[in-house]
């Protein structure tokens, strides 16, 4: 057992977290450096870092690590498109090979390259720490403390070139399906109102468009864009019992430019018009 323990490391594996947050539209980003590891791993948007005097392309997936001393500002180059990254910054460990306090990449790059499946395993990650972040429950230090040494993890892994070692892997297939489809069901009800496709989706989780509707079926019953539809008409619903707004403002707040398409869809799954509905509705609320 200690031999496993310190496969990766010379002591154990326990990173003392001084922060850690989602930044978005980082312009006022300032040129600086810290005391601690950072990391950056970029969820979404397209930028460039400046780090110690050198400028860096950055896109969705890339992870940056700037170890302590290393100058670095992050830099918006569309204002339309800004990175929205998460960024912590820790300390005490100590991996196998490198300096105490330091994860030391090839070529002095900051940015680790990832495989499509660590991208994946990262940002879940990322995700996982920002939720139970915001979640104020007791303990949360030690679950955000627990994702970040997974994701230590997957980084050593990935400068030795996923080497296992002799070791055999733990299968989560099950629990990664729950995931994705637990993150493609928040994206959905949080974004309606947005243009979304699938292949929009798939490019945010690093997934192929059949692999995703494959198992959102396997787990919902229902196809990702039909739930959508759901949630956009119920949402319209609710507006139109409000008896605030025309029918071709609602159908614009969610997610349909088209009033006439929105009110076919509508009168499909609910079996009359908006139109009739809020009519009805009103009714209802004089009686």
């Amino acid at each position: 057992m200690p031999d496993i323990i310190s496969d990766i490391s010379y002591q154990e594996l326990h990173p003392t977290i001084l922060y850690c947050s989602r930044v978005h539209d980082s312009r006022l980003a300032h040129y600086h450096s810290h005391k601690c590891i950072e990391i950056a791993f970029v969820l979404a948007g397209t930028g460039q870092y400046f780090v110690d005097g050198v400028t860096y392309d950055v896109k969705q997936g890339d992870l940056l690590i700037c170890n302590p001393g290393v100058m670095h500002q992050s830099i918006v180059t569309d204002p339309n498109d800004p990175t929205l990254e998460f960024v912590c910054g820790f300390t005490d460990i100590h991996l196998h090979d490198m300096p105490d306090n330091t994860i030391a990449l090839p070529d002095n790059s900051p940015i680790l390259v990832l495989s499509s499946e660590n991208k994946r395993e990262i940002s879940r990650c990322c995700y996982e720490i920002i939720e139970e972040y915001n979640s104020l429950q007791p303990g949360r230090y030690y679950m955000i403390q627990a994702q970040m040494m997974r994701m230590l993890v997957i980084i050593f892994r990935s400068l030795c070139g996923n080497k296992t070692n002799g070791f055999e892997g733990v299968n989560f297939e099950s629990y990664s399906k729950g995931y994705v489809v637990k993150n493609i069901l928040n994206y959905l009800n949080e974004n309606y109102s947005q243009h979304i496709s699938l292949d929009q989706i798939a490019k945010n989780m690093y997934l192929s468009p059949v692999y995703i509707s494959k198992i959102f079926k396997e787990k919902t019953g229902d196809s990702p864009i039909n739930y959508l539809i759901h949630v956009r008409l119920e949402k319209a619903k609710e507006m139109l019992e409000d008896g605030k707004g025309s029918i071709r403002s609602i159908a614009t707040m969610v997610g349909y430019e088209d009033v006439y398409h929105f009110s076919k869809l509508f009168k499909k799954h609910f079996g009359v018009s908006p139109m009739y509905y809020r009519k009805k509705s009103m009714e209802d609320e004089e009686i």
